[in-house]
């Protein structure tokens, strides 16, 4: 399997539908369609525009990654039923937040029919973006009314806790402004730092645990922090106590950000999927 052709064409297909906050469920049937084909795989239903999935592997430890669906709407009320999209040879052009991310773990999910891999959750969530919600609400659903920005993380959070199915760690996929215009991939790891959770011990040291693992794999991940879903996993997943789940963010760069035209970079791109699978493969 050619994974870095598989990622390509899972990412443009994602970026082509146009997923707005509210609307994830435009990009429901293509990501039904791709699982459906993939074996030792369950649906876990959970409430909103969130899916999640559950493949089982080997061993005993459960990975959840995770990406967000929504997309923020660039186009205003008059927009094209597929949305551009543009493939060079050194990046990939259009709605690649977070386009990238539901196009990784799409791939990595076919992967799993070739390698070994732990059991792993697969969690696509719904309103991860906030600034449709600040700044045009009117272009969301019911004019915004009833949505709120991380809804969807943390619905699927709670949902696992309900169900007894909390993954050992959660890796989200998303993108990140940090390398401003340059090539880059930033592991986001500290979400205490902002989510205001107080970590315990335990869970800062497998936190540092992980953050090595990763730095094995590829010594040029920058350490760093920001938002997204991933502080929501954090928070819900460990704030009990009853838990104890280390949350990151793997991030490559994305240019321009929230805005028309963003770009990835394919060197980017196949490194996080040869991160991944790495990282994936070495837990059996």
């Amino acid at each position: 399997m050619d994974i870095l052709s598989r990622a390509i064409e899972h990412i443009s297909e994602t970026a082509r539908v146009p997923s707005f906050s509210s609307y994830e469920e435009r990009l429901h049937p293509h990501i039904h369609g791709i699982f459906s084909d993939i074996s030792r795989c369950s649906l876990i239903d959970v409430p909103g525009n969130n899916l999640v999935y559950h493949i089982r592997g080997k061993g005993n430890k459960t990975v959840g990654l995770t990406a967000h669906l929504d997309k923020i709407n660039h186009y205003g009320q008059e927009y094209p039923n597929r949305l551009p999209v543009k493939i060079a040879p050194q990046h990939i052009e259009g709605a690649m937040d977070n386009s990238l991310g539901v196009g990784v773990l799409l791939t990595m999910a076919e992967l799993t029919e070739h390698i070994k891999m732990p059991n792993l959750l697969f969690l696509f969530s719904e309103m991860e973006e906030s600034k449709g919600l600040k700044e045009h609400p009117k272009l969301l659903k019911n004019g915004g009314e009833g949505y709120k920005s991380g809804m969807g993380a943390k619905r699927i959070a709670r949902k696992c806790i309900e169900l007894n199915c909390v993954p050992d760690e959660v890796i989200t996929v998303d993108t990140t402004p940090l390398f401003k215009g340059d090539p880059g991939i930033a592991l986001y790891s500290k979400h205490w730092e902002i989510n205001n959770l107080e970590p315990s011990k335990n869970l800062t040291d497998q936190t540092e645990i992980i953050e090595k693992r990763f730095k094995t794999i590829n010594e040029n991940i920058k350490l760093d922090n920001n938002t997204n879903d991933y502080l929501h996993y954090g928070k819900e997943f460990n704030e009990s106590g009853a838990f104890v789940v280390p949350s990151v963010a793997l991030e490559p760069a994305i240019y321009p950000y929230h805005q028309k035209g963003e770009c990835i970079f394919i060197s980017d791109l196949k490194k996080v999927l040869n991160i991944l699978k790495v990282y994936l493969s070495d837990m059996v």
